[in-house]
């Protein structure tokens, strides 16, 4: 049987100009090619841009877009019986925000045409506003989750 993972995840280091733990976790997902000083420009300038954009304060516009796209529950495949069910389950914190930052990042690189910067920037905004491609994703998450409640019970096995 399968049991509990014994990995701890580790604590990042805050970064140098917002003093966030979230902005880390954000540049280091934009990182490609192990050029952290790129990414963590692109992400000061998409964070400087949406806030002038929104004029407000740039932590403030991009925590409101975090929790306005972060999804409640989602759905996980459960073999019981030789059937494989979507069993929805609600997100825990630390991947509510690793989804959102993945789905940010996968949205703006399939786009082309703009700077990442100007991408970024351009969703962050569509996201602190409840609109665009990740809170449509967060949507379609909800939905299939809603569908499969009939299967709730099976969360608990």
């Amino acid at each position: 049987m399968r049991g509990k993972s014994k990995y701890k995840k580790r604590e990042l280091v805050p970064d140098e100009k917002f003093k966030s733990q979230l902005v880390t976790e954000f540049i280091n997902k934009v990182l490609r090619y192990g050029k952290k000083e790129t990414a963590s420009k692109i992400v000061y300038n998409s964070l400087e841009i949406a806030s002038q954009k929104i004029k407000k304060p740039p932590m403030e516009v991009f925590e409101a877009a975090m929790r306005n796209a972060s999804p409640e529950v989602e759905v996980r495949s459960k073999r019981i019986g030789g059937a494989t069910y979507q069993v929805p389950v609600e997100v825990a914190s630390y991947r509510k925000i690793d989804l959102v930052l993945r789905w940010l990042i996968n949205s703006c690189r399939i786009r082309h045409g703009k700077k990442m910067e100007n991408l970024l920037a351009d969703e962050i905004i569509s996201m602190y506003n409840n609109e665009g491609n990740i809170i449509k994703k967060r949507n379609d998450v909800h939905r299939m989750a809603e569908a499969n409640k009939a299967f709730a019970h099976f969360a608990r096995f």
